[in-house]
């Protein structure tokens, strides 16, 4: 698995986080699992950071050099782990500046070892918050169809947003595979029936492609246009945290700023405390958030990203919301006061989400990717 430097951060800091919990499941189907990570900055360790194997079978390889010296310690690495063991699949999680894609198909001319790429996400599309995700919006476009072309597969986490973006530029269609991404433990996010103590919750990181500021328009609107003054929990931490609480405070804004939840159970209680989740990103793969609130069966507002159009395109667990403070606004406001259309999308959003099982989308990952490297 050659993945981001998120996922070295998640298993070398010790936490039980998403990629933590994958492993544990997914781990279950292989003989031996290898994993090579970018360096983590602020790392002092010389050559690869050592970390001891995960669940008997799963070792982790993290690069402790500046990331534009990412490819070399990447290839170095898997040929070093293939003349040891012969594996044969690899995974390769990609994304702007490429590193991950350029190096796997370096080594596939020396090794000729399956690979599956997976881009999750495409920056800036479907809407782009800064130059940065537009200039690599266009840097996709033009680099993707090298990236892709020796890998077996393309492996995509929602239906139909990355692969009609894939498609428009040239990817086959019959090399595209959607093998979903987002799980969740059913047993923890469901209806709780807790008391209800904010109107409005958001989850995630609090950065510019979470398009927060947007929601706070929206709540700054009701406050001053229909004299609604809904309660806002944000949850997340991230480089606009002041900002926007200085937003808040110019807005008049009844919101508290709880900061990142310990784990997924003090999310799912924050989740069920709450009466409509807002989701304002810009783009996205996920956001697993919406999977996380539909099974707790809270009902979803969310812009048109990753994974929004295949769960709200029939209107039955919420509605889609432009990037448009008003639109925004009226949608809250219209949840708020319909207490028959807020009771179906609750009733069915549990239901929507079974199909995001934890157990049955990791086993069904592990059994995709068998039979990708099998097939002819």
């Amino acid at each position: 698995m050659i993945t981001g430097l998120g996922s070295a951060k998640d298993l070398a800091s010790g936490k039980r986080g998403a990629f933590y919990n994958t492993l544990e499941e997914f781990s279950k189907y292989w003989t031996r699992i290898d994993i090579i990570c970018p360096g983590i900055p602020g790392s002092s360790t010389p050559g690869s950071l050592k970390v001891e194997p995960l669940f008997g079978n799963v070792s982790l390889h993290i690069s402790t050099g500046p990331l534009i010296f990412h490819p070399i310690f990447f290839i170095r690495k898997v040929l070093e782990i293939y003349k040891e063991q012969k594996f044969n699949l690899m995974t390769v999680h990609d994304f702007p500046p490429f590193y991950n894609g350029i190096a796997a198909r370096i080594l596939w001319q020396f090794l000729k070892v399956s690979y599956v790429l997976e881009i999750f996400h495409i920056p800036g599309y479907p809407k782009s918050a800064s130059l940065k995700e537009a200039l690599y919006k266009i840097f996709f476009k033009l680099f993707i169809k090298f990236d892709v072309a020796k890998a077996k597969a393309v492996r995509v986490m929602n239906q139909t947003q990355v692969p009609d973006f894939l498609i428009k530029v040239g990817i086959p269609k019959e090399k595209i595979y959607y093998i979903p991404a987002i799980y969740v433990d059913l047993n923890i996010f469901k209806p709780m029936g807790l008391a209800k103590e904010y109107d409005l919750i958001f989850v995630g990181r609090l950065e510019k492609n979470k398009g927060i500021s947007l929601l706070f328009e929206a709540v700054k609107i009701l406050l001053t246009t229909y004299d609604l003054r809904p309660t806002t929990l944000i949850v997340g931490d991230g480089s606009l945290l002041n900002s926007l609480k200085l937003q808040a405070v110019s807005y008049k804004l009844q919101t508290k700023f709880y900061g990142w939840a310990k784990d997924q159970r003090e999310v799912a209680e924050l989740i069920n405390k709450s009466k409509i989740l807002v989701m304002t990103s810009y783009n996205e793969g996920g956001p697993r958030v919406v999977v996380e609130a539909l099974a707790c069966g809270v009902p979803v507002l969310a812009t048109s990203v990753g994974i929004v159009p295949d769960l709200l395109k029939n209107g039955l667990g919420g509605e889609i919301i432009d990037w448009n403070a008003d639109d925004i606004a009226q949608k809250i406001m219209s949840l708020l006061n319909d207490l028959v259309k807020y009771r179906k999308y609750s009733q069915n959003g549990p239901e929507i989400a079974k199909q995001f099982e934890k157990k049955a989308v990791i086993k069904n990952y592990a059994d995709s990717l068998k039979a990708i490297v099998t097939r002819p």
